[in-house]
């Protein structure tokens, strides 16, 4: 597994690669020391945790050095982009706790680009073909053998304007015609072979201009220049970008030259430069996003934020806090290898932030009833602290009496010496922050199940009495019956059965790990029932309420909880193998 090894997180840890570059550049006055990076998400989907790997170097670089992040959305394909996506790639970046400098769009500069497209072709740099995508594809070559020329490529200048014009009017029809550069089909790299930089699209309006252009650029003709439009200094992708580097410069190449002087108002020095970083890949998830969607359309979840699925929404959903996320991209670092990483640091990380600000509260899933036989009266309120060993973090109230609901695995009516929770016998056992027991029975149904346990207690042996101080062996959770609350619980797991889906043949989706959910209905400590109201709001955003559900693990509360409803999702458990 590929992953950064630090004996001592609080240690401040060395630069990455491309800090690095960055410090080089600032040292050398390069861009007159300017900073200033952008993430540029396409609005066709949901952010998943592998942006969020960009999302921290484009932000956190912005944020070290003092420069500046622009948000700009890559709108350049109408058919498959939504203003939903756009609104919720903003909530997500917000929640993670990142500010962007401004917004910008592809199709903010769909004019420039269009203009530049016409020198391109006065200039004799590219060509309009009317050959379909197929052909197209066929004539490439391979990386070893030249491509063939179009057939097209050589048509006069003035035929290629009035053509690329009739396009952008709308006068020929999707699919029919695309303008491609002219630049060498015999280049080793194949994205030099003469790539497209427009196609038409004229079955979808765009989602922000409308009607207004029937054809739009390729990324790689739009996402340098906009790189170069905005002044961004240092443009960071994931790996998959490092062959149309080349390409990215020779696009700047052109608009650089004394041609296009005056185009940027940062200097004629500036320009940007394109840096790679590795994509990031957890076992037992998908990160395609052509799979995520297939997997959200067939209904195999339960929609982009289900929590099993690597959605930024779906793991907030799950429990995951902005702060455990961040905190797993700073321990797997910044490298050009790819490689996979384990899941279970990304659990590490989870558990490594909720146990010091979760509270605790008992809840019990397979409950059976303790009858304590000697306890008079209507019942008291304990009281016990959120976190043990912690009073600055507050404490809650546990309603006491003479009917709990306790754990079925916590009491045998045969045990040898090696169980030490509840069996007749005289064995004590102290029930959390409140007394110690002793079981002297239980009650059976006619099949022979335990439906209540029978104990007495010793009222000198309350917690935090002097008394109290007397040790068990054993600790058992307990919640009081009349004041109990029933929640739905959501037990999920790792969405896949196997650790590296993407690798292994044949259909995906016969891969799924049929145990991923599981729904219980559990008993739990009635401090819970705040939890039955409206979500607090913050910037606008709701806020999510983490606890650690003694001996069960830690949960999150979820959306579908009503005021009739409470309904929990298990983050991860307490069990942490990642560190063995």
């Amino acid at each position: 597994m590929e992953m950064n090894k630090c004996e001592n997180d609080s240690e401040a840890r060395s630069l990455n690669f491309i800090e690095q570059i960055v410090e080089k550049d600032l040292a050398e006055g390069v861009n007159n020391g300017r900073i200033q990076t952008r993430f540029p998400p396409e609005p066709n989907g949901y952010l998943h945790i592998g942006h969020v790997k960009a999302i921290c170097m484009d932000f956190g670089i912005a944020e070290k050095y003092h420069g500046v992040c622009n948000l700009r959305f890559d709108d350049t394909n109408p058919a498959k982009e939504d203003t939903e996506y756009v609104e919720t790639i903003e909530r997500d970046i917000r929640w993670l706790g990142f500010k962007w400098g401004q917004i910008f769009y592809a199709s903010d500069y769909f004019e420039q680009l269009y203009d530049l497209a016409i020198m391109f072709i006065k200039q004799g740099k590219a060509y309009v073909d009317e050959q379909t995508a197929e052909q197209i594809a066929e004539q490439k070559g391979t990386p070893t053998e030249p491509g063939v020329a179009s057939p097209f490529r050589d048509r006069p200048i003035e035929e290629n304007l009035r053509l690329f014009e009739a396009m952008q009017r709308g006068e020929i029809e999707e699919g029919k015609m695309v303008l491609r550069a002219k630049i060498d089909m015999a280049n080793p790299n194949m994205h030099f072979r003469d790539p497209i930089m427009y196609r038409i699209i004229t079955s979808h309006p765009h989602h922000r201009t409308g009607r207004r252009w029937n054809v739009y650029p390729m990324y790689d003709f739009a996402h340098g220049q906009s790189d170069y439009f905005e002044g961004v200094t240092h443009s960071i992708c994931t790996l998959e970008f490092e062959v149309h580097r080349p390409l990215y410069d020779y696009f700047l190449d052109q608009i650089t030259g004394p041609n296009f002087a005056g185009l940027s108002p940062y200097g004629p020095d500036y320009r940007p430069k394109q840096r790679e970083f590795n994509r990031l890949n957890i076992t037992y998830t998908v990160m395609s996003k052509r799979k995520m969607l297939q997997l959200v359309k067939e209904g195999l979840v339960a929609g982009w934020d289900d929590p099993r699925m690597p959605t930024v929404c779906g793991l907030r959903r799950r429990g995951y806090t902005p702060q455990a996320i961040r905190n797993f991209m700073d321990k797997i670092g910044y490298t050009k290898v790819e490689g996979m990483i384990d899941q279970g640091l990304l659990e590490h990380t989870i558990r490594e932030d909720l146990k010091e600000t979760a509270p605790r509260v008992c809840a019990i899933f397979d409950p059976v009833k303790l009858v304590i036989t000697n306890y008079e009266g209507n019942g008291e309120t304990l009281v016990a602290e959120n976190i043990d060993g912690h009073p600055e973090l507050g404490t809650r109230e546990m309603p006491f009496g003479r009917e709990l609901w306790i754990e079925r695995g916590d009491f045998l009516e045969e045990a040898d010496n090696k169980f030490y929770r509840l069996s007749p016998g005289g064995r004590e056992v102290r029930l959390k922050a409140s007394y110690i027991i002793q079981a002297t029975g239980c009650e059976k149904d006619a099949d022979g199940n335990i439906t209540t346990v029978y104990a007495t207690y010793d009222p000198d042996s309350k917690s935090g009495t002097e008394g109290g101080n007397r040790k068990t062996k054993a600790t058992i959770n307990w919640v009081e019956c009349n004041s109990a609350l029933d929640a739905e619980v959501r037990l999920y797991d790792r969405l896949f059965a196997v650790e590296n889906p993407s690798a292994e043949e044949g259909d995906f989706r016969e891969l799924l790990n049929p145990d991923s959910l599981k729904v219980v209905t559990a008993k739990v400590e009635s401090s819970l029932r705040s939890e039955l109201h409206a979500p607090v709001l913050k910037d606008g955003i709701e806020q999510e309420n983490h606890y650690q559900l003694l001996k069960q693990g830690y949960f999150v509360v979820d959306p579908d909880t009503t005021a009739e409803k409470l309904v929990l999702n298990r983050t991860c458990s307490l069990k942490d193998n990642y560190l063995k």
